[in-house]
C-alpha cells in the first residue's frame, strides 16, 4: 500500500496543550505531519489520514509526538477565538 507524509505549519498565538504533550507549550509555529495511505479498490486516487504528529523542541531535542487531529483542530479554533481572529475556510 502506498503511503505519503504531508507537512504543514500551524501557528498558536497563545500557549496551548494537547493530550500526549508534557504540559503547556509556548505560542509559535509548529510543524505537523499527516501520514496518509492510499485507498485502493476505487476508480480515482484518494488517501485517508492514518496518523498525525506534531514536532516539539525541548532544549536541543526535537521530537515527533502523535496527536489526535481533531484535538489539534479544536486547540487551533480556541486559539483563534482567544486572539479574536476569524476561522479560516474549514474545507479539508
Amino acid at each position: 500500500m502506498f503511503t505519503r507524509t504531508k507537512t504543514r505549519t500551524v501557528h498558536f498565538d497563545a500557549p496551548f496543550t494537547l493530550k500526549g504533550l508534557d504540559g503547556p507549550h509556548p505560542a509559535g509555529d509548529y510543524q505537523v505531519q499527516d501520514d496518509e495511505e492510499q485507498i485502493t479498490g476505487i476508480s480515482w486516487l484518494a488517501y485517508r489520514r492514518v496518523a498525525t504528529a506534531i514536532e516539539v523542541v525541548a532544549g536541543k531535542t526535537t521530537s515527533l509526538i502523535d496527536i489526535n487531529p481533531s484535538e489539534l483542530d479544536a486547540a487551533l479554533e480556541m486559539d483563534r477565538a482567544l486572539s479574536g481572529q476569524e476561522s479560516p475556510n474549514k474545507t479539508h
